[in-house]
């Protein structure tokens, strides 16, 4: 029996989940074809958020690689949207002309973000936010201009306004409503979000109507009907989405608001589906991607000769995806003669919580500073459950008392995933079958958390319930044990709220420990110094001890102290100096360090201050986080194989970007000929000399593992080098995370990222600026080395030399 011909048009979530489920049902049943508007393939448009908000790339937003579609012998044609359905015919015509042949065609064709018909809606930088390609569009003039209005304060509004923040932008948002978010949330818990994200530093218009955008070439500015205008640069509209249904419409089928469709998502013919986003079921249209799943997987099963009742419509929920804003919402949220609301507001810990009921039934739920009880409130709207049992208020317990239920008293039945509809007992068995140990284990199998990622938090704990003793729980996603915060998110609230103190850093963004520990208090000054360089006053408490005391501590005790040689180069005033105090102190060891430098071993603590005081020479700073050593050949002027003047650069670049903090050490090395003696291809950043000029390495790293530098480009002056190297490295100060060396910040990246970064000339300089402000704030300070004794800290000046 020869396989029927299916057609899928549409390679998005919604389109790509029914074909994951028809093959899970009958994986020989159908010779599948998926056809696609965009250049990809299926991602999780959901998260494009994420990518403005610089939390994922868009190669981790891929759902499904090429290799899937290879594998399960699907025909995928993409960047080629269909442009004519033939029903007599029964075939689909792509716009390159491409023609497929179906017995079962299914539109999934998604939606389009709707644009005002307003005057200037037309101009280059008015941007309907839907696709990757938007998403690559807002980020490139990000990078150019600074004023962003997004119109729009729903939930894709929102999302890409703090992504707009994220990328640098001053940002107000422009909304039509009396409050945000106005069909997910009611007032009080809007007003609360207004105010988080106030905090962050985002704006806001309410009741704003815009009347047009106001630009010649581009844009300028946006008018509001009350005559006020308001200057930009760009316009994102988030005002709503537009079923894709002209297609179905010319090929004459029943189009309402979307392609009419049955309880089986059948269309007005019986060989052509519609699901998602432009299907219209019982009046209406869905545009969360849990009721999308929902009927992807009645289609599977009618499509399969599984047994199924039918797609009977769905209740829905919402989150948020901003750091520090945690709202959900579902179900009916509008009181009235049959629907009453139930609220708790918590000013001390701004929690707000409203459960509305009919009946004794839940029927809706608003959530904000505390959403962990969204999955109950969400499962008893699905089950109609009474509420007879349940206590309507509770002010006070005992704080080891659970306010919600534990997974341990869930019922298997109960949704913990609601965008991909798993339950708690698919998890368990999953887990117990397949002998899966981790939440990444859990999402591939089950698909729980492979959407908005919310429920991952509790699909833990359900690891945890089911393995018992056997659980391993999975490294903390924070800095450390402190806090869950990431890097990223620490380093957004510090710009958005203004925090000025590791203090403030780690009271206002509630860590565990509010001391810290000593891996968070280094990594928060550091990020505190790189935001405010001239505001911030270095922590010196919250630096390692080598870092206090200019030297460093040995095996037994005593400490090396390195004077500063720029470029290895040293005069015999130096050499005399360096002979005179090693004599004075009875150094047991002098020695030249790998690094071009003397190195003085086996010197007492206490000794520390005055040796510095005798040397009257910089530290080499041979210890910090920071700008370290920059190793040069003797290049061009007495080497026979020398092509450029390599000492003179080395000690140029020293010079230029010295004691400059990084996440990590700095090494550079500049060769004068390809021989590269000082290797210069295993240092974050390489200078290699050729006769045109200089070829450039970055990313290269020694140590256990070793890296070797790519080839980010050639240069032909000493300025063009120096220029590039203050770019990688305040590019790299930005971005990194604490600890974080170049070669695996390189590659979590992405060297074409970065390459492209810093080879933008326009971002090039304003990286070289903003590292030259860093510098100034270093040298407004004299230069301090601080030691500690057994009583107190104590700071000791030495000359500038």
């Amino acid at each position: 029996m020869s396989k029927q011909k299916l057609v899928m048009i549409g390679n998005g979530m919604a389109g790509i989940r029914t074909i994951e489920e028809i093959i899970n049902r009958d994986a020989n049943r159908y010779d599948i074809t998926v056809i696609g508007k965009e250049p990809y393939p299926n991602y999780n448009r959901i998260m494009l958020s994420n990518i403005l908000q610089n939390k994922m790339t868009v190669e981790e937003t891929i759902m499904n690689s090429y290799d899937w579609y290879a594998e399960n012998r699907i025909t995928l044609i993409n960047d080629d949207p269909v442009v004519k359905v033939n029903r007599e015919a029964q075939s689909v015509m792509t716009q390159s002309g491409k023609e497929v042949n179906y017995d079962i065609c299914i539109f999934a064709t998604g939606s389009k973000a709707f644009v005002l018909p307003i005057e200037g809606s037309d101009l280059p930088s008015v941007i309907g936010w839907r696709t990757i390609e938007d998403t690559e569009r807002i980020i490139d003039i990000a990078n150019k201009k600074k004023k962003a209005i997004v119109i729009g304060g729903g939930l894709l509004g929102l999302e890409c306004a703090r992504g707009l923040l994220d990328q640098g932008m001053e940002v107000t948002v422009l909304h039509l409503a009396e409050w945000l978010m106005e069909m997910q949330l009611d007032r009080k818990a809007a007003d609360m979000l207004k105010a988080d994200l106030e905090k962050q530093g985002m704006h806001f218009e309410l009741q704003a109507n815009t009347k047009k955008i106001i630009g010649n070439d581009d844009v300028e500015a946006v008018q509001l009907a009350d005559g006020r205008v308001i200057e930009t640069d760009l316009v994102v509209m988030a005002v709503g989405i537009r079923p894709y249904s002209e297609v179905a419409k010319d090929a004459g089928l029943d189009v309402e608001r979307g392609i009419v469709v049955n309880d089986y998502l059948q269309t007005s013919d019986a060989h052509i589906y519609a699901i998602g986003e432009c299907a219209q079921h019982n009046g209406k249209v869905y545009g969360l991607v849990a009721p999308l799943y929902e009927q992807g997987k009645v289609l599977a099963d009618y499509l399969t000769d599984n047994e199924t009742k039918g797609y009977k419509g769905s209740t829905t929920f919402t989150s948020l995806k901003v750091s520090g804003c945690d709202l959900y919402s579902a179900g009916q949220i509008v009181e009235n003669e049959e629907v009453h609301g139930i609220e708790i507001f918590n000013s001390i810990d701004n929690i707000y919580k409203k459960v509305y009921l009919n009946n004794g039934q839940v029927v809706g739920a608003v959530l904000y500073g505390d959403t962990d009880d969204g999955s109950r409130f969400y499962n008893m709207m699905k089950k109609h459950e009474s509420l007879e049992d349940y206590t309507l208020v509770s002010l006070l317990h005992k704080g080891n008392e659970a306010s919600g239920t534990s997974v341990a008293d869930m019922a298997d039945d109960e949704t913990v995933c609601g965008c991909n509809g798993v339950d708690k007992g698919t998890i368990v068995n999953a887990i117990t079958k397949e002998g899966l140990t981790s939440v990444d284990e859990v999402t591939q199998s089950t698909k729980a958390g492979n959407s908005c990622g919310k429920c991952k938090k509790q699909i833990g704990e359900i690891l945890q319930y089911t393995l018992g003793d056997d659980f391993v729980a999975a490294k903390p996603a924070g800095i450390c044990s402190c806090t869950d915060l990431t890097r990223d998110q620490i380093v957004t609230q510090i710009r958005a709220k203004g925090l000025k103190t590791s203090k403030e850093v780690r009271h206002v963004l509630n860590f565990k420990d509010k001391n810290g520990c000593p891996k968070c208090r280094p990594a928060i000054n550091y990020y505190l110094n790189m935001v405010y360089p001239f505001e911030h006053q270095d922590e010196k408490e919250s630096r390692f001890a080598n870092e206090r005391y200019h030297a460093n501590i040995q095996n037994d005790g005593t400490f090396s102290v390195i004077p500063q040689m720029r470029g290895g180069v040293t005069d015999a005033d130096q050499l005399i100096r360096l002979g005179e105090v090693a004599k004075k102190y009875n150094v047991p060891l002098v020695k030249v360090t790998g690094s071009q430098r003397v190195g003085l071993y086996g010197l007492k603590k206490e000794e520390l201050p005055k040796v510095w005081e005798d040397l009257g020479m910089r530290s080499a700073s041979a210890y910090g986080k920071k700008t370290r050593s920059v190793k040069s050949c003797v290049g061009k002027e007495f080497c026979r194989f020398g092509t450029q003047y390599t000492t003179r650069l080395g000690i140029r670049l020293e010079k230029t970007f010295e004691y400059i903090d990084t996440p990590h050490k700095f090494k550079m090395g500049v060769s004068g000929c390809p021989r590269s003696c000082v290797e210069s291809g295993v240092k974050d950043f390489g200078v290699i000399s050729v006769e045109n000029g200089f070829q450039i390495y970055i990313g290269g790293n020694g140590g256990t593992d070793v890296t070797v530098g790519q080839l980010l480009t050639t240069v032909e002056t000493e300025d063009e080098v120096i220029q590039l190297c203050g770019a990688l490295m305040q590019y790299y100060r930005e971005t990194g995370i604490y600890a974080e060396r170049t070669a695996p910040w390189l590659n979590r990246l992405g060297f074409e990222n970065v390459k492209e970064v810093l080879l933008d000339k326009d971002r090039q300089q304003e990286l070289f600026n903003r590292i030259m402000e860093a510098k100034k704030a270093i040298e407004m300070e004299p230069w301090q080395a601080i030691v500690e004794d057994n009583n107190a800290q104590k700071i000791f000046e030495v000359e500038k030399v």
